[in-house]
């Protein structure tokens, strides 16, 4: 868990992915052929086939892209107050309800300031019937940075990423952090291509940018790779909590990852997914499917990319997702990354 650790507590937001690309290059540059990055800013990996001993390499081999975002939902600076009060815009999408007595981490060029993230207005004690029952806007949100307006105007600027502040903890046999959208996909792929001896496809391993505010980065990506075979490694709901209808929970922690058959972005090759499958009872990895009804990730913009390619989605199940108290289950992170490399060893 200690690489997953360092992914979830790395910050980078859309359009400030450059902390996690510089972990995840440095991680991962022992084991491919080629590292790149695009104008877009997606970390581009490259990985040639390596046919088992006395095998021929293929003439024309099968690329595989392997599309895993790096951003997280967070925070931009858009005005500092008078008193040193840090307005935000939020970059991603937040429920405000979990966004109240927050720690935080505002990541400017003279370093990173620890904040508290809180509504503007009056206090519990103090505050009538009506002020206690309703629901901030972020546009009513600050950070307090505990510094003098002077300090804070010289060492924060508009456009700085803010973050929460939360470690990785286990749980039993569950991990609990922020970020685990996207950064257990994020973890999969540099496990697979780590744990990957002999395939005799090209794998082009893609950690993409700016996901989380329209899968803005995949696109480009997808168009230079043209791949022949698109996998986007995600995460998704499980709802498996109370209150929630057994119908609407979309996957349940502990039964493996989920291969989507549909989001409101993406309907896969239910052909490929099938192959996967199959892949996946042979090798005795634990695996489900799963259908969301809103939401999307990087497989749309694989799957329309030139003349379209085959694509299918891979998705850790996570419980409370888009807080700071994301949750998944360890078996189904170790099923992850184990079918993502028994299904490129099988190409």
């Amino acid at each position: 868990m200690k690489l997953l650790k360092k992914l979830t507590e790395t910050p980078g937001v859309p359009g400030r992915e450059h902390r996690i690309r510089d972990l995840i290059a440095r991680t991962i540059k022992p084991h491919v052929d080629a590292l790149t990055t695009d104008a877009m800013g997606n970390l581009i990996a490259v990985r040639k086939p390596r046919p088992p001993r006395g095998g021929k390499k293929p003439r024309k081999p099968l690329r595989v892209m392997l599309a895993a975002h790096m951003d997280q939902i967070g925070f931009l600076v858009r005005h500092i107050g008078e008193k040193g009060d840090v307005r935000i815009i939020n970059v991603g999408g937040f429920d405000t309800r979990n966004l109240f007595a927050r720690r935080a981490v505002v990541c400017t060029a003279r370093g990173d300031l620890p904040a508290v993230l809180n509504p503007s207005g009056k206090p519990v004690h103090i505050a009538s019937e009506e002020e206690r029952r309703k629901i901030p806007e972020i546009s009513e949100l600050y950070l307090d940075l505990g510094l003098d307006a002077k300090d804070v105007k010289r060492k924060v600027t508009l456009g700085d990423m803010a973050v929460m502040c939360e470690p990785l903890i286990e749980m039993g046999d569950h991990v609990v952090a922020q970020a685990l959208d996207n950064r257990a996909g994020c973890w999969a792929v540099i496990k697979a291509i780590q744990n990957l001896k002999t395939h005799n496809c090209e794998v082009h391993a893609v950690w993409t940018v700016q996901e989380e505010v329209g899968l803005r980065g995949a696109g480009p990506a997808a168009f230079g790779v043209e791949p022949d075979i698109g996998l986007s490694c995600d995460t998704t709901l499980a709802c498996d909590t109370p209150g929630v209808p057994e119908d609407q929970q979309v996957t349940r922690l502990g039964e493996g990852v989920c291969l989507k058959v549909y989001d409101s972005s993406t309907i896969p090759d239910i052909k490929l997914v099938e192959q996967i499958e199959k892949v996946a009872r042979a090798k005795k990895i634990k695996h489900q499917r799963g259908l969301l009804p809103r939401g999307g990730q990087d497989g749309a913009m694989l799957q329309r990319s030139r003349t379209g390619c085959r694509t299918a989605v891979f998705a850790c199940p996570v419980r409370n997702i888009h807080t700071v108290c994301e949750m998944s289950a360890k078996e189904d992170l170790e099923s992850y990354h184990k079918l993502l490399t028994a299904y490129l060893a099988s190409l």
